[in-house]
């Protein structure tokens, strides 16, 4: 078991990727000992800033080093090939969602950590929320649920802060289906149960990435009707309607109830949950404690399969 700082290695500093690297070389439980971008200006310009750091363009060189463990965050159609080798070489992985593309390469990365004993999570990002905590807990109290509702807009795409990240507003690897509605598949998958596609339409306008989404899923017996659409002002709604009780989670982070006909603000703890909160939890699988809200690789692969059914149907 690791009892000293995890030693980690970084792939991809985009947006996700640079937002890690600068929490993680304060972070009490890990050193940051390597770094990969393909764009050697990104490199430069983090070399600069952690001249203790070893920067390369060259991603083979990261899983080679004398690492711990492997952060992949690199447009998604690689994912698979950088952590099957991150395992090969007994690194542990924790990968950026979507797990994949191709589900042939899901699969394979599902079936590598099986096959390596590490340590593999995927950073969904309502994994380890407050509201998701408290919803696991009262969802029994809701009475029978009639149905789940996944609300998604967005002024433009790719969002601002991700504006750097061209393949985000392709269609072979991006999308908003990929990119945002994957954290909501997780949250129904866990809270309600797997997805399974009824009735997905993807609405394109030109050779980019989807412009609006309208889609049918069941959870079991329970419809989840989905919307997306790039206009309007941003929304984020992830609402659970039961006979006794109906929850609206909104903007990640608010939690609303309803036992009437009116919603309700959930007092949450104060504490609000974040990339240093879920690297706290890879940090504890890596020592071999299996932490609860870290989403792992067989649940990740179950919301490729939801995530991709809509670029197949």
């Amino acid at each position: 078991m690791i009892t000293r700082a995890v030693r980690l290695g970084i792939v991809g500093l985009g947006a996700m990727g640079g937002r890690v690297l600068q929490i993680a070389q304060s972070h009490p439980d890990y050193e940051v000992v390597a770094a990969a971008d393909l764009d050697p200006t990104v490199v430069e310009r983090w070399a600069r800033e952690f001249p203790a750091i070893h920067f390369t363009t060259d991603p083979a060189e990261v899983v080679a080093a004398e690492i711990d463990a492997l952060y992949v965050a690199t447009p998604p159609a690689t994912h698979a090939d950088l952590t099957v080798a991150a395992f090969a070489a007994g690194r542990a992985v924790f990968c950026e969602k979507p797990l994949a593309v191709s589900l042939a390469d899901g699969q394979r990365m599902v079936e590598a950590v099986a096959g390596s004993g590490r340590a593999a999570a995927v950073n969904f990002a309502l994994s380890d929320q407050p509201a998701t905590r408290y919803l696991e807990e009262v969802l029994g109290a809701a009475g029978e649920i009639r149905a789940v509702e996944i609300r998604l807009a967005f002024p433009h795409w790719p969002r601002p802060f991700q504006a750097s990240a061209a393949w985000l507003g392709e269609r072979a690897q991006g999308g908003f289906i990929r990119e945002v509605f994957s954290h909501f598949a997780y949250l129904t998958d866990r809270l309600i149960g797997p997805l399974t596609p009824v009735d997905l339409v993807l609405d394109h306008r030109g050779p980019g990435a989807e412009v609006a989404a309208f889609g049918l899923y069941r959870a079991g017996d329970v419809p989840v009707q989905v919307s997306g659409v790039i206009a309007g002002p941003t929304t984020y709604e992830w609402i659970v309607r039961g006979t006794e009780r109906s929850y609206l989670l909104r903007d990640w982070t608010e939690l609303f109830v309803a036992e009437g006909n009116e919603w309700e603000r959930v007092g949450l703890p104060e504490e609000r949950s974040g990339d240093a909160s879920r690297l706290s939890l890879f940090a504890e699988a890596v020592r071999g404690n299996h932490p609860e809200n870290l989403a792992d690789f067989a649940s990740a692969y179950r919301v490729q399969q939801a995530v991709e059914a809509w670029h197949t149907s």
